[in-house]
C-alpha cells in the first residue's frame, strides 16, 4: 500500500508572486491559496474555520466587537487584534510600564538641578527676603513666593519637554528618523513605529509637574525657616 494515499493531494500552480512578511513564524507556517482549494484539501467544503473582518477607519473597534459577539452568540469566538496576539501585546505593555518607571527615576535624579537652582536663588535673594520680612511679610508668604518660583520652573520644563517630545514623534512618523536596522525588507516596516496617545501625554506631563513640585517643596520650606 502506498502511504501517500492516506493524504489528500491537490495540484496548485504558483502565480509567480511570493508574499512574505519577513517573520519566520508566519512565512514558514502559512500560505495563501484560493478558498475552494483549501476547503477541498482539508475536507471542509462549504465551511470556514475563521473569518477576518476589516473595519472602516471611522469605525469603533470595541463597539463592532461587542455587536459581533452579541450576534454570533457563545458558539463562536470573536477576537480583536490585541486578543489574537495577546502575548506580544502583554510584552509591549510591560516594556512600556518599565520604560515609564525608568524615565521617572531619571527625572528624580534630574530634579536635583531644580533643588540646586531654588537653593541658589533663595541664597542670592537673602537680602530681599530680609526686606520683605521688614515690610511685614510672614514666613508663609515668603515660602509661597519661592514655591511658586520653583513650580514655574517645573511647569516650563514640563511644557517644553512635552512639546519637544511631540515634535520628535511627529518627525519620526513623517520622516522615519530612527530605522529598525538591517537591510531593507527584513521587516514589514523599515522605520521604528511611533504612536501618540493623549492619555500617555497627560500622564507624563503631570508626572513631571508632581515630581518637580515635590523637589521644590523641601528646599523652599527648609531655607525659608533657616533664613527667618
Amino acid at each position: 500500500a502506498n502511504p501517500a494515499a492516506s493524504f489528500n493531494a491537490e495540484d496548485l500552480y504558483s502565480s509567480g508572486v511570493c508574499f512574505a512578511v519577513s517573520q519566520k513564524q508566519y512565512d514558514e507556517a502559512y500560505m495563501i491559496a484560493p478558498l475552494a482549494f483549501a476547503q477541498r484539501l482539508f475536507e471542509h467544503e462549504g465551511t470556514l474555520t475563521s473569518l477576518e473582518l476589516k473595519l472602516k477607519p471611522s469605525a469603533d473597534p470595541e463597539q463592532a466587537l461587542r455587536r459581533i459577539r452579541q450576534t454570533l452568540g457563545s458558539g463562536f469566538k470573536a477576537l480583536n487584534r490585541a486578543e489574537q496576539q495577546e502575548d506580544t501585546f502583554n510584552v509591549m505593555n510591560i516594556e512600556k510600564t518599565m520604560a515609564y518607571f525608568f524615565l521617572t527615576f531619571i527625572l528624580l535624579v534630574a530634579c536635583f538641578n531644580i533643588v540646586g537652582t531654588v537653593s541658589m536663588l533663595m541664597i542670592d535673594k537673602r537680602a530681599d527676603v530680609v526686606t520683605l520680612r521688614s515690610l511685614g511679610a510672614d514666613e508663609g508668604l515668603i515660602f509661597r513666593i519661592f514655591l511658586c518660583e520653583g513650580s514655574m520652573i517645573s511647569f516650563l520644563g514640563a511644557v517644553a519637554g512635552t512639546l519637544l517630545g511631540l515634535l520628535i514623534c511627529y518627525l519620526q512618523q513623517t520622516f522615519g528618523l530612527l530605522s529598525l536596522g538591517g537591510s531593507s525588507g527584513n521587516f514589514i516596516i523599515d522605520d521604528y513605529p511611533v504612536s501618540i496617545h493623549p492619555s500617555d501625554v497627560v500622564i507624563v506631563f503631570f508626572t513631571v509637574l508632581i515630581v518637580g513640585f515635590l523637589a521644590v517643596l523641601y528646599p523652599a520650606k527648609y531655607l525659608t525657616r533657616r533664613f527667618l
